[in-house]
């Protein structure tokens, strides 16, 4: 008949003294509290492997730390776990691991991760602008937290100074952004669905605001005030490219010499400095190649053909036109993204092909346009609408002024 191990009570663990030589007091069942000559005293389980059959310990912590009711707990735990072949120290490690990398995960560091795929579909410009939206208003209070503990209450109270602002706008943004980053954790298996669907909807909605523009009749009296504008002579060639390339600020202050074709007078805009990550092409007027010929003297030999005024290896500001528009008396009247605005509605009210205007202003995929015409007939059409363009703004002698249906 097997010998029954008496199990132990708290006095005899209480009084148990350290001896020359470490000893186990077995409470059974694998059960036994460690004495070892320093007096700590540590709860270990006894166990065969279940499938080596080695026989091995595993620790369950020290006492009194861990009392003789919670070791006891551990013990059935790790006897279940072997009736069902499962190795307790095995599945106690793992635990921890998945724990460790559940801590490690957090929003900050996962949102990282998704933006260095989200470059790949957007400018450099946007991007910085994406990262620089979340630790303005998410990581502050949510960056360290676990992706895995991100909830909606807990995104929505992030949210809120921006709401309470009136910043409705920008809630809709940065919800979006945070929504990305769950879908990413998703795809990537880090999570097994994303909690953040549907949290704009517990913020009133924005009002769609557009960027402000003069009208089509006030062209002239604002083209005048440019010219006797008293503002840099690079600013100034700035606004008149924008203008005669209906391309975005951030677009036009880092054109490059090698970006322009003058033999084809055509100006390839690379995907990455592009908004959508698509190459964008801009066929160039005589009014446009002459505000190049203008800028030769400033820039030939640098990189940018409008560099900056402080650090001339870099292109100027985006937003130095802006700056020169409030010093010209513009200010909440018209900014530089404005001026695609007003090309955009004098084109279209001239009846000019709206496919032809929207691939002008890159905001379709000029392969889509192209499926109706040629290549050559494709940029010959927008070549004619760009000539009417810059003969509007600035009559050349040579101009027909004729329109492409």
């Amino acid at each position: 008949m097997a010998r029954q191990t008496k199990p132990l009570n708290n006095t005899q663990i209480k009084q148990a003294k350290a001896q020359e030589k470490e000893y186990n007091l077995a409470d059974g069942q694998g059960l036994s509290l460690r004495i070892k000559p320093n007096s700590t005293k540590t709860w270990l389980f006894n166990y065969y492997r279940p499938h080596s059959k080695k026989r091995v310990n595993i620790s369950f912590g020290p006492y009194p730390d861990l009392g003789l009711a919670d070791a006891r707990t551990k013990r059935d735990e790790a006897r279940k776990l072997l009736a069902q072949n499962i190795d307790p120290k095995e599945y106690r490690d793992t635990h921890h691991q998945q724990k460790s990398l559940e801590t490690s995960q957090t929003l900050e560091l996962i949102a990282h991760d998704w933006l260095q795929v989200k470059k790949s579909k957007v400018s450099d410009d946007h991007a910085t602008d994406i990262w620089r939206s979340l630790e303005l208003h998410i990581f502050p209070s949510l960056g360290k937290y676990p992706i895995r503990s991100i909830n909606a209450p807990l995104a929505i109270e992030a949210l809120q100074p921006l709401s309470i602002k009136g910043s409705f706008e920008s809630v809709r943004r940065v919800a979006q952004r945070l929504n990305e980053v769950m879908v990413y954790s998703v795809n990537s298996g880090i999570i097994h669905s994303n909690p953040l669907t549907g949290i704009k909807e517990a913020f009133p909605a924005p009002q769609k605001i557009h960027f402000p523009s003069i009208k089509p009749e006030e062209i002239p009296a604002f083209l005048k005030d440019l010219e006797n504008a008293s503002i840099q002579h690079t600013t100034r060639a700035l606004m008149e490219w924008q203008l005669h390339t209906m391309v975005r600020p951030s677009e036009a202050a880092g054109t490059r010499w090698e970006e322009i074709d003058f033999k084809s007078k055509l100006w390839t805009i690379p995907a990455e400095r592009m908004k959508k990550k698509l190459s964008h092409s801009v066929p160039l007027t005589q009014q446009a190649i002459e505000i190049l010929e203008r800028m030769k003297p400033f820039s030939e030999k640098r990189v940018h053909i409008f560099p900056s005024e402080r650090n001339p290896r870099n292109h100027t500001n985006p937003s130095t036109a802006n700056m020169a528009l409030k010093r010209m008396g513009y200010g909440g009247r018209l900014v530089a993204h404005g001026f695609r605005s007003i090309a955009s509605t004098t084109l279209n009210e001239e009846g000019f092909n709206p496919d032809i205007i929207e691939a002008a202003l890159s905001h379709v995929d000029s392969n889509e346009v192209r499926k109706a015409y040629n290549r050559a007939e494709y940029i010959e059409k927008r070549r004619d609408m760009m000539n009417w363009w810059s003969n509007l703004l600035s009559p050349s002698p040579t101009s027909t002024q004729q329109k492409t249906s």
